[in-house]
């Protein structure tokens, strides 16, 4: 039979180093001879305590005091003097918590998901009540929504290599012994499954076995190209839908826990857009909240102009916070979301943690030239001014959603489909656009396939009314003339935006003169998309310097 099942082990394999490893580097640190401490662990064989601990009849805080007592029987027996700190909790406590995830792993089983593969983490586990706890049910908690099946030793009170926890996996997988390839890096605990029938790998480093999982199952595993963040699934987030007032609601996405970051999307998009920053946003610390932005996806999306204003939005935007509980949030905005953020910060700053935005510059308003003036006088802007009559921009760009979102989601380095410029003399955005474009490196077709069925329900009638508030949101930021952002700020330039290009920040500090920076080189105007890699480490960095806790006093 064909393979149709993965099996991966935790500690080893999905999670380096592994705790075997790290006891293997203590006794070298603490002069022990070589396996010690393992030798010590398997005293008492399958009644022993380490037995007892993995199969959940003990907890690791019980099994600690027993565990120490037999490395002094070891020691006594073998003539060894034991350090004066000799401490298993904080042996193991310190290799458990060294552990991360091994992504090239991780993004093989994700590969082997989505072929088709019914994937599952089988682990030797403890049920942890120690301090360090929490370094467990982070590990457990950021792999499993990744897996169809999480089976803990300590949960079914049977732990490898006891041969009926192979047919325990079997019976949860619905699959026969030859259907299944099992991958562990303890060659004791491949055997029983070897002798059922399944296709074993002993993991001792992680390319040679993606390259013999790569040759069993016939999927290409082995990544050429550097490899992306793990994107989140719709189907498997958290919804939250905030009532803002009588027939609008918010709608977004949350993932984590910590300090509440507010991540806002720009035209044409969806929380979708950040995919592959709320899996490490959250698992940096942070409880993430990934809005449709009003007019967008499942939040409202109501037909009159004034409800797109800057000022309604930023209003809504508070009331949201406050359905929620949360006093103050981190805002990070791209595009029109970037244009967002920045007016929290200006006439919201309490609510603020820290602003940050993607492309779109702080410009103050002029009280002696209108924004409709710089728009007007940019040739670059005249699909803004193509996109204000009602009705027309919308019967373009809904005509066909698959060609519209193609177009739009374009890599910097391959042919651009859309021209911005001139877009009223040819009578509309996508004229002279391929009636069938090809799909761009930055997405899927199942990517594109999510806006398309988002756009379906929301239309662009909203999404386009933020553009028709060009007048009415300069009167208001005229309002904010000679303020200044004094808040934790961070702008993020993309070298290859065309239209939001980073010439337009160079002025930025005269506003915000504590400003940070960041910039992606060969980046176009779908940052999020196409360099997540990139940003996501200047976001994280950012966020741990200035929006971990809340600032006391201000700067100035």
């Amino acid at each position: 039979m064909a393979l149709r099942a993965a099996v991966f082990d935790l500690d080893g394999v999905l999670a380096l180093p592994s705790v075997v490893g790290a006891l293997r580097r203590t006794e070298a640190e603490l002069a022990l001879p070589r396996g010690f401490l393992n030798e010590a662990s398997q005293t008492g064989g399958p009644d022993g305590s380490s037995a007892r601990l993995m199969r959940g009849e003990i907890t690791f805080s019980q099994w600690v005091p027993l565990m120490e007592e037999g490395c002094r029987k070891c020691a006594e027996v073998s003539g060894i003097c034991l350090p004066e700190n000799f401490s298993i909790s904080q042996i193991f406590g310190r290799a458990a918590a060294a552990r991360k995830i091994n992504h090239p792993m991780l993004q093989a089983a994700l590969a082997l998901r989505k072929k088709g593969y019914t994937t599952c983490i089988l682990t030797n586990n403890w049920l942890d009540d120690s301090s360090q706890r929490g370094s467990l049910a982070q590990l457990v908690c950021q792999l499993s929504p990744h897996f169809n099946f999480v089976i803990e030793s300590c949960r079914i009170s049977m732990a490898k290599p006891d041969p009926q926890i192979y047919k325990f996996v079997l019976d949860t997988l619905k699959a026969s012994p030859s259907e299944v390839v099992f991958l562990d890096d303890i060659g004791a605990y491949l055997k029983p499954a070897r002798d059922l029938g399944m296709a074993t790998i002993l993991v001792r480093d992680t390319d040679p076995a993606l390259t013999e999982l790569q040759k069993v199952t016939g999927v290409q595993l082995l990544q050429t190209a550097a490899t992306l963040p793990v994107p989140c699934n719709p189907s498997d987030m958290s919804h939250v839908y905030v009532p803002i007032k009588p027939g609008v609601r918010l709608h977004c996405v949350e993932l984590g826990s910590g300090p509440a970051v507010c991540l806002c999307h720009g035209f044409p998009e969806s929380w979708f857009s950040w995919r592959y920053q709320i899996p490490a946003l959250a698992q940096a610390g942070f409880r993430v909240l990934a809005l449709d932005m009003k007019g967008y996806g499942e939040s409202s999306s109501p037909p009159e102009i004034e409800e797109y204003s800057m000022e309604v939005l930023c209003q809504e935007m508070v009331t949201f916070l406050d359905k929620l509980g949360i006093p103050q949030a981190v805002f990070i905005g791209h595009d029109w979301g970037g244009m967002l953020v920045w007016n929290m910060a200006l006439f919201y700053p309490e609510r603020v943690r820290a602003v940050a935005s993607l492309n779109t510059p702080f410009v103050p308003a002029n009280p002696n030239v209108s924004t409709m003036e710089k728009i007007k006088a940019n040739p670059v802007f005249d699909y803004q001014l193509y996109f204000q009559e009602p009705g027309v921009a919308e019967a373009e760009l809904e005509q066909n959603l698959s060609r519209t979102f193609k177009s739009f989601f374009r890599a910097s380095d391959g042919k651009p489909f859309l021209n911005v410029g001139r877009v009223r003399e040819r009578g509309g955005l996508l004229v002279k656009t391929p009636e069938e474009p090809s799909l761009s490196s930055i997405v899927t077709e199942e990517d594109i396939q999510f806006y398309v069925q988002q756009f379906q329900k929301s239309g662009f009638r909203g999404p386009l009314n933020w553009y028709r508030n060009v007048e009415t949101n300069w009167r208001w930021g005229c309002k904010s003339v000679g303020r200044k952002i004094l808040i934790p700020a961070l702008m993020v330039t993309a070298e290859k935006d065309k239209v939001l290009v980073p010439e337009m920040s160079k002025h930025m500090e005269d506003w915000i003169p504590y400003l940070k920076r960041g910039h992606i080189k060969d980046c176009g105007h779908w940052t999020q998309m196409e360099k997540p890699t990139e940003l996501n480490q200047i976001l994280i960095e950012w966020l741990e310097t200035d929006a971990r806790d809340p600032p006391v006093v201000s700067k100035l």
